[in-house]
């Protein structure tokens, strides 16, 4: 009940009429602001017809299990294809048609020709499957400090023990530091603007996480008016996370061409959740769900998301190096098998972790 007195308080503003968020502007020191409803925000008209367009949205985010972080992903050393294939294979093979995956700026910096190449193969592969995909650029999440080359070995029955946040801390913080970005957005924006095989751009998760908060959100405006300089052909958004964080859900509500959430709790509160962002009459695109043992799982969830017309990407895939099969906050030091996987659908040998779900996500995915 805390949980949703707070998420009512901090979607006060959230909810507030179309006519009056026109007319908001968010002013930030650094940034120029973005008048909501003008030439950089999709309106909702458009950001629903393009939602029409669109099958309904299922999927994972998905990074492959023998990677341990997104720079392992996307370094010429470690990229995966191979894998990236085998795995996307077993995604298509129960109905999911939509993967959201995480880019590092600093795998760009240290090979930009290189980093869009392994793009395009990316997107060539998830293509062949009939995958659309979800780029994520910044990320505040886990590791704060991310360096290029080889990447740490992961730490037996932690969760995300070797998952790097971009740009970090304190250089998420530091807008001397920051500012540097801008090439990177807006060489990837730029190159992949017209890409019919991406679906949207998330242009940052989870911001203020790692005890940041509203330190963040300089970056977070920055990256959306970088963005915006652009335009591509896709929508843009940043997934609202904690309700706790008014001032950063605000802006990401407000300017973001689609709503994009992340929610890990059960049916009661989810719902709560989606009745609530639907006053912005935009479509609704959960991109974090999936959390077994928090009684957020496929057999309850699905059905929610797709009554509500809400497209679902849970977390995970296939276990891996990232140890996501293992709790947030409940580490099993010798790396044995948690009594029930947090996240994960697919063992790394294919088969699925549970066959009834698989069966339940291939009904729910059906055409």
């Amino acid at each position: 009940m805390k949980k949703i007195a707070m998420l009512l308080l901090g979607l006060a503003l959230l909810g507030a009429p179309a006519a009056q968020a026109q007319k908001v502007k968010t002013k930030v020191k650094g940034a120029a602001s973005l008048p909501i409803g003008q030439a950089g925000r999709w309106s909702a008209d458009r950001a629903n017809a393009w939602y029409k367009t669109r099958p309904w949205m299922t999927g994972a985010n998905f990074i492959p299990s023998t990677a341990i972080n997104q720079l392992e992903m996307w370094q010429a050393s470690t990229f995966d294809p191979q894998t990236i294939d085998k795995e996307l294979g077993w995604a298509e093979s129960i109905g999911f048609n939509t993967m959201r995956v995480f880019l590092h700026s600093l795998a760009w910096k240290e090979d930009q020709a290189g980093f869009k190449k392994r793009l395009n193969d990316y997107l060539a592969i998830a293509d062949k499957h009939h995958i659309g995909t979800i780029f994520v650029f910044f990320d505040d999440c886990w590791n704060k400090d991310p360096k290029a080359g080889t990447q740490p070995a992961p730490k037996p029955g932690i969760h995300n023990s070797g998952w790097a946040q971009d740009p970090g801390d304190p250089a998420s913080r530091d807008s001397a530091t920051f500012m540097q970005l801008r090439p990177y957005v807006t060489d990837v924006l730029t190159s992949f603007a017209h890409d019919k095989r991406i679906v949207l751009w998330d242009l940052y998760n989870e911001p203020g996480n790692g005890n940041k908060g509203s330190a963040s959100l300089p970056l977070l405006r920055n990256t959306f008016a970088w963005a915006e300089a652009v335009r591509p052909d896709q929508p843009l958004s940043s997934g609202l996370w904690n309700w706790d964080l008014t001032a950063l859900n605000t802006f990401q509500a407000l300017h973001s061409d689609v709503i994009t959430y992340h929610n890990y709790d059960e049916v009661a509160a989810h719902q709560r959740v989606i009745e609530l962002l639907k006053t912005h009459g935009r479509p609704l695109i959960c991109t974090e769900y999936m959390a077994r043992p928090r009684n957020s799982r496929f057999v309850n969830i699905l059905p929610l998301l797709k009554k509500y017309n809400v497209a679902a990407i849970n977390w995970g895939l296939v276990a891996g190096k990232t140890n996501t099969k293992y709790a947030w906050d409940t580490p099993l030091a010798d790396g044995s098998e948690p009594a029930e996987w947090f996240h994960e659908v697919f063992r790394p040998d294919g088969t699925p972790y549970r066959q009834d779900e698989v069966d339940f996500i291939k009904k729910m995915t059906a055409k």
